[in-house]
């Protein structure tokens, strides 16, 4: 399969280009189109992952679908056929990747939430035994299922690193009644989600929510439990006290890790085989979650 690095619409205005995703400004709504784009560490590699963009975008709509009781969200359709006329032509590059969304004011907050003591939150919890100001239990260990998911939210930045903070960070920002809701709306689809999900053999370690207002409604946006903006780890190898294996793009993070190579453009070339698995571990996330197949 020809991967899709970037787009090139030249009659559509680009709003945005993401680490992964580009999104087009169509006056009253945008289009984003998920290409086969991957970053690790905050760049963006040069290889890109076959069938990357298509499973995020299927995932996302599937997940959208799950959680439209709990939560409204930004989808409009993933259907070309119910695309604007403008959008037609680009039909072969859109079909399967792409999502016509409502135009919101989106939220500068990444609303994390963690089920499992893992990546950031495992190397915060050993230097304070807090993760954004949540006090946990003495003695966990990496990977530990924690009493209760945890909302540890941080500041989404447009260049390097997000940063974590406090939920009286927020409140002070934001006020607390909006803080209030999309604390109780995150940890609601987390524990829906994680639910259904261990019912297929994978459990969400932890997982990302990106909320805006649609006029004055506050709707979920961007993407949704995809192996992107979750941890993934296989239900039936599940060990706590070490890293754990994952469907998620933390495969190719650990074999970067073995490299020579200080985390700042330009990234490495990842090698054939390391591209292969990780298609096969989206495909399988895929599968598990959905049932469908590539």
């Amino acid at each position: 399969m020809e991967v899709l690095k970037f787009t090139d619409f030249k009659d559509l205005k680009l709003l945005k280009r993401g680490k992964v995703r580009d999104v087009y400004d169509l006056e009253d709504k945008l289009l984003i189109v998920a290409t086969d784009r991957i970053s690790c560490f905050d760049v963006v590699l040069p290889t890109a992952i076959p069938y990357k963009g298509e499973i995020l975008t299927r995932l996302s709509v599937f997940w959208f679908e799950f959680t439209k009781d709990i939560t409204s969200n930004h989808l409009i359709s993933a259907d070309i056929e119910d695309y604007p006329p403008q959008l037609k032509k680009y039909e072969q590059v859109l079909r399967g990747r792409s999502m016509l969304v409502r135009k919101t004011k989106s939220l500068p907050i990444e609303c994390v939430v963690r089920g499992y003591l893992s990546g950031s939150g495992w190397r915060e919890y050993r230097e304070k035994g807090s993760i954004c100001g949540v006090k946990l239990p003495e003695g966990l260990k990496e990977s530990d299922k924690l009493p209760e998911p945890i909302f540890t939210p941080a500041t989404k930045e447009e260049k390097g690193h997000d940063i974590n903070v406090s939920e009286s960070y927020l409140i002070e920002r934001f006020g607390e009644a909006l803080v209030s809701k999309i604390k109780e709306i995150s940890l609601t689809v987390y524990r829906e989600a994680s639910l259904y999900s261990e019912e297929k053999g994978i459990i969400i370690a932890d997982t990302k929510f990106e909320f805006g207002f649609w006029g004055d409604e506050l709707i979920l946006i961007d993407e949704a439990l995809t192996p992107d903006s979750s941890r993934f780890w296989p239900k039936d190898n599940y060990s706590p006290g070490s890293p754990q294996p994952s469907f998620d793009k933390q495969f190719v993070r650990d074999y970067l890790e073995t490299l020579n190579w200080d985390k700042t453009p330009p990234a490495p070339e990842l090698p054939e085989d390391i591209v292969n698995k990780t298609t096969q571990k989206y495909k399988e996330a895929l599968f598990r979650l959905t049932g469908e197949t590539l």
